[in-house]
């Protein structure tokens, strides 16, 4: 069994391009079952860090592949960097 504050150390790096999404900021849970419905990764930031970031990627948990000792691999097909 994992626990949550130690899958928020692990990168998620997106399977089919190799990107670096970040660390996990959140979990969306459903609170009748306890089950994870996704993972809440922030975004890249924006102008040098100084005002916040862009967007959060929010992983639905059926497109988690692998949890991994230091990553956890994700398949986004769809996944475009967000425009700076």
């Amino acid at each position: 069994m994992t626990r949550a504050s130690d899958l928020r150390l692990r990168d998620v790096v997106n399977i089919p391009d190799g990107s670096r999404l970040g660390l996990i900021s959140d979990f969306e849970v459903d609170l009748e079952t306890g089950k994870v419905l996704a993972l809440v990764v922030p975004g890249p930031r924006r102008f040098w860090g100084l005002f916040g970031r862009e967007t959060e990627y929010v992983i639905p948990w059926d497109r988690v592949r692998k949890i991994g000792a230091d990553v956890i691999l994700v398949e986004l097909p769809s996944y475009t960097e967000p425009s700076r």
